[in-house]
């Protein structure tokens, strides 16, 4: 694997970080298994790129995505907390509402952002090749978002909206008001995934109505393959896990498919990523049987 290609995947594995932040909070903290990811992904990153063609700021145009994202969660949590609708098959309604949102948004199925002004082109130029400026620019808004959850979830909202996650039953009990804890979980999750999109389409130059095929399997892997290697040690811990499950879930897919070895193709992802899933889930359980 070449030194660009490894810089690639670690950059995809961070604007993917903030995906399996997103994931970690619906599916970890919540209990709340959320599909609408697959929608908000390129939701973030269609209402981004338009707006930056349009002319508008593209760190404004970021926060409008975030917003959008946040939007689509709120319809998932509304199917599902106001009208009791299953909230898998929820996430599932919304997510598939979400193509044809997106498609409307960007008016044709992808929008090219090639020469466009993005939130990454003033740090171009400075002495940095452009394949090391790229991860750094989104890692450190990565750390940002880390230390921003990391805070809320310590506080008196999130230990309410943990508490929900862990027992909603006895979290009313103790006057927590579950179904807001799920309205601003699912809002806030889907709000950084809708940032990932954004980053994703600003980072390589596009955006695409079916890149968020297979988002959620992603944001899983990370989340597993985080668990696998941090263990349960805290919230903090468990944020920085996701981060960097995504960036080693993102650097072996570059791995096996640049391996002339094992003769796989870019067709070949969708194998790949189930492969490393079951094995990240496995281990574990091997570990312990072991163990015993």
């Amino acid at each position: 694997m070449s030194l660009i290609a490894f810089w690639g995947a670690v950059e995809l594995g961070l604007v993917y970080a903030f995906v399996a932040i997103g994931v970690y909070l619906a599916f970890r903290v919540l209990d709340f298994p959320d599909l609408t990811v697959d929608g908000s992904f390129p939701l973030g990153a269609a209402v981004a790129a338009v707006l930056i063609i349009a002319g508008v700021n593209p760190w404004l145009a970021a926060a409008v995505a975030m917003v959008a994202g946040a939007l689509a969660g709120l319809v998932t949590a509304v199917l599902n907390v106001r009208f009791r609708i299953l909230n898998l098959l929820a996430s599932i309604l919304t997510m598939i509402a979400l193509f044809s949102v997106n498609l409307r948004v960007m008016g044709k199925p992808n929008v090219a952002l090639i020469n466009a002004e993005t939130m990454i082109s003033p740090f171009f130029g400075h002495g940095l090749r452009d394949f090391y400026v790229r991860p750094l620019f989104v890692g450190v808004l990565v750390v940002i978002a880390v230390i921003v959850v990391w805070r809320f979830l310590e506080s008196d909202a999130g230990l309410s909206m943990r508490a929900t996650g862990a027992n909603a039953r006895m979290a009313r009990a103790q006057g927590v008001n579950t179904n807001k804890q799920i309205y601003l979980g699912i809002a806030l999750s889907n709000a950084l995934v809708a940032l990932g999109g954004a980053l994703f389409a600003q980072t390589n130059g596009f955006a695409d109505v079916t890149s968020g095929v297979g988002t959620i399997v992603v944001g899983l892997a990370a989340v597993i393959i985080g668990e696998t290697l941090f263990g349960a040690r805290g919230i903090l811990i468990a944020l920085i896990g996701c981060v960097v499950g995504s960036i080693l879930y993102r650097i072996a897919i570059q791995l096996a498919l640049s391996s002339d070895i094992l003769g796989l193709q870019a067709s070949d992802l969708n194998f790949v990523t189930a492969l490393l899933v079951t094995v990240a889930l496995v281990l574990p359980r091997l570990r312990r049987g072991g163990a015993a």
